[in-house]
């Protein structure tokens, strides 16, 4: 099965062909950088960042464009109530983002513009725009003509005839016709501005993706990605003024990821319903909150709630020990023959074609996920009792489980820590939410130990029990013992 796109332009799955091949140019609205991102920004970032690992995986050169909106009315707003710059709140808050995604295991695209550093772009394309007659100037405003870009619409699906003027800002009066929107803007007093042809200004906020993108891909580009909210206005406006202004195609695909909702409801921060990813930092691990956006197909929408996320939490941590488990019997076996029988081909052979099979329709991890149980079950049988497979071909299993894991680990960025180390985080931060010391847990599991050696099983038990009690697991190993914190 080869990769398979959901194209918002024409409403069905394609089969993904990149315009130059073995090469992906692809490019994804960020964030404005007005205040800290919150949960439904996370799951665009993780979502994209998910399927650019994946492109990467099956061999793609992909050159990933990510941009920063550091201008605008909420910033100009905002830094206006803090009393600074525009410039110092959107750098104090591109440096949170980074830390955030940093966090939760995002890695930084290929090139990350911002806006205020594309200004000249910006004016060429209105500059060709007002040329072509596609826009025109209104005492320093300059606005798109939308009935003058025939196919209008095209994305959304809606018909010019039925909507309703509506993007960032407030109808003004001085355009031709209420559809229109605005390319540049004419400077007021205490705004930051740049020279222009028309005055002293800024740039309106849908040119500059087109600016950006064009600069740094070209024209046409093979992904546009966003949120489902950006579809209409702001992605239909890059589409107009992108091709009525160089007269070719924008690009080749589009993708949109589904809203994170509460309660039924779009998380946004008009609506006071958000949680921000600092927030959901505090309460829950980045690999969790990875599991929990992923648990889902990327279109469809998602509903936050706590439940979901310790939910994720568990099927995490499950996974982690049972790499753990490999790892140590792997260990213990020395050097392994790769060549040669395995247990439950069916399952162990398939672990790496199934998750490319998921993958491959449209970059669907919900089912991805789904399809690791069935093989993580697998090892744990085979940890449980190796000599019931023969030892050989349970090692020889492992080591096939183990290496597609990881392969696969690689292009979630969830599973991809040394597991230990994994485990022992999770631990000793449940073990700080219930106020357990874990210096007295180490000191018990000694005292327990010594007691097992000394064959003083009634202390043994003892400290087991009390253990318990304080919430916590114990597990004997051939390696010695750990210890977990109970949810």
């Amino acid at each position: 099965m080869s990769l398979k796109i959901y194209n918002t332009m024409t409403r069905k799955k394609e089969a993904f062909e990149p315009i130059e091949p073995g090469k992906i140019k692809i490019y994804v609205c960020g964030v404005t950088v007005y205040d800290l991102c919150h949960m439904g920004h996370a799951r665009a970032l993780v979502n994209f960042d998910v399927i650019v690992r994946y492109m990467r995986f099956l061999g793609y050169d992909v050159t990933y464009v990510r941009n920063f909106t550091d201008i605008d009315d909420k910033i100009i707003n905002r830094a206006r109530e803090r009393g600074i710059s525009c410039q110092a709140l959107a750098e104090e808050n591109i440096e949170a983002f980074r830390k955030d995604t940093e966090a939760l295991g995002i890695m930084p695209a290929d090139i990350e513009p911002l806006a205020t550093h594309h200004i000249d772009d910006m004016v060429e394309l209105v500059q060709a725009l007002e040329k072509r007659g596609n826009a025109y100037n209104v005492g320093g405003d300059v606005y798109f003509r939308v009935r003058s870009f025939k196919e209008y619409g095209k994305l959304s699906g809606r018909n010019i005839d039925d909507l309703e003027a509506g993007a960032r800002i407030e109808v003004d009066a001085k355009k031709e016709d209420p559809l229109d929107f605005t390319l540049w803007k004419s400077s007021k007093p205490l705004e930051p501005s740049w020279p222009s042809p028309w005055g002293e200004g800024r740039p309106g906020w849908h040119i500059e993706c087109s600016a950006m993108s064009a600069k740094y891909l070209g024209q046409p580009f093979d992904i546009h990605g966003g949120g489902k909210d950006l579809i209409f206005p702001h992605h239909e406006n890059e589409i107009a003024q992108s091709e009525a202004g160089r007269g070719v195609e924008f690009a080749r695909y589009w993708m949109h990821n589904g809203h994170i909702t509460v309660n039924k409801d779009k998380m946004a921060k008009s609506l006071k319903n958000f949680v921000t990813i600092r927030d959901a930092l505090e309460k829950h691990d980045p690999q969790a909150i990875r599991y929990f956006l992923l648990s889902t197909h990327y279109r469809a929408p998602l509903d936050y709630s706590d439940q979901g996320l310790l939910e994720a939490g568990k099927r995490v941590e499950s996974v982690y020990e049972t790499l753990a488990r490999i790892g140590g019997i792997l260990k213990r076996a020395g050097q392994v023959h790769t060549e040669g029988e395995l247990a439950k081909p069916e399952v162990s052979g398939e672990l790496l074609n199934n998750f490319t099979e998921s993958m491959d329709d449209d970059f669907n991890t919900a089912a991805a996920l789904g399809r690791l149980s069935v093989p993580l079950r697998l090892a744990n049988e085979i940890a449980d009792k190796p000599k019931a497979f023969g030892k050989p071909v349970a090692y020889r299993t492992l080591m096939r489980l183990h290496k597609d894991l990881t392969a696969i680990a690689d292009v979630l960025g969830i599973f991809d820590m040394e597991p230990s180390i994994y485990l022992n985080r999770i631990r000793d931060r449940r073990a700080a939410e219930k106020g357990i010391n874990p210096a007295e847990v180490e000191r018990l599991l000694v005292e327990r130990t010594e007691a097992r050696q000394n064959k003083l099983w009634d202390r043994a038990d003892e400290i087991r029990n009390r253990l318990k009690e304080m919430g916590i697991d114990i597990m004997d190993t051939v390696d010695g013992s750990s210890w977990k914190v109970l949810y």
